[in-house]
């Protein structure tokens, strides 16, 4: 017979990133009121004003000294900085990074075929990267593939604005390009 070997689940206390109520340890604490001046007084007398008001005593800083407290509703007050951190990560703008592959000898169909999708990707706002890749002994072709990627760019001109000029990376020629802005 088999015995039951998992551990029964356990909700796991998430740590307050504020110390609230009697939690607060220092003996004196720095009341801030909203339209008032900042009140030294003790944990007990701060603690009593929260609870007179039906409201938490919430160390802000706790590196002041000595620390600042507030007075406030403390699930309210995690509620509003978590969606501050919230709208603050939508406003980021993330880069997208496109490659574009070319070999050296690139026939004038297949770069036109590839400038199209370059200037579609520039348009949305991607970042390019278009490279030549030396295969073999077609290393000898560097100044074809720096002509070809130059080339890329100047028609790419009227839709993005290079960062980063051909530039040879093992058997790579590389050359960046940033969209316009609007």
């Amino acid at each position: 017979m088999r015995r039951n070997t998992k551990k029964p689940f356990v909700k796991r206390e998430e740590a307050d990133p504020h110390k609230i109520n009697e939690k607060i340890t220092s003996r004196e604490i720095r009341l801030v009121i909203e339209g008032q001046e900042p009140q030294l007084m003790s944990v007990a007398e701060g603690i009593r004003l929260a609870e007179e008001q039906e409201l938490d005593l919430v160390e802000i800083s706790p590196n002041a000294v000595p620390p600042v407290c507030k007075i406030l509703d403390y699930r309210k007050f995690l509620y509003n900085q978590k969606r501050k951190q919230k709208e603050l990560k939508a406003k980021q703008s993330k880069i997208v990074l496109k490659e574009i592959r070319f070999g050296p000898n690139t026939d004038d169909h297949d770069f036109q075929f590839k400038l199209a999708h370059a200037k579609k990707f520039l348009e949305e706002g991607s970042k390019v990267k278009a490279y030549v890749f030396f295969r073999g002994r077609t290393i000898v072709f560097k100044d074809r593939g720096e002509i070809l990627l130059l080339k890329f760019a100047q028609e790419l001109a009227d839709y993005g604005v290079v960062e980063q000029l051909p530039k040879l990376e093992g058997k790579r020629m590389i050359i960046m390009i940033n969209p316009k802005k609007k």
